[in-house]
């Protein structure tokens, strides 16, 4: 049985916004987007597997990382009054860590876009 990780549960903080993104992104793909493979299942087995066309992969990735580069109204620990979404994350996971190993007395429930 695999341990569940820390990680996993601040994870969790942000799994909105990921799950938002990829509802959205859902809306915009059809059957087309899709491609048929036959691959190993199990003991010699054969299986079929819809994934996305490489194209429609490549693109899934672009606007994800676009995503991550969007600006939030958060700001930052050190200066500015908005930053990356990808930036918030790490600042927060900086955040928590300082708190874990003593360096800061308190963690403060996590900034989130929306605040």
């Amino acid at each position: 049985m695999a341990k569940l990780s820390l990680v996993c549960d601040f994870q969790e903080l942000y799994r909105y916004l990921i799950d938002d993104f990829l509802i959205n992104y859902c809306q915009r793909i059809s059957k087309k987007d899709f491609k048929m493979k036959t691959e190993s299942a199990s003991h010699g087995k054969k299986g079929k597997r819809e994934y996305l066309t490489d194209s429609k992969t490549k693109t899934l990735l672009d606007d994800l990382n676009r995503f991550f580069e969007t600006r939030v109204e958060v700001k930052r620990i050190r200066n500015g009054e908005h930053q990356t979404l990808e930036t918030l994350i790490n600042e927060e996971a900086l955040l928590f860590a300082k708190y874990l190993r003593g360096e800061a007395k308190l963690w403060v429930v996590p900034r989130v876009p929306g605040d």
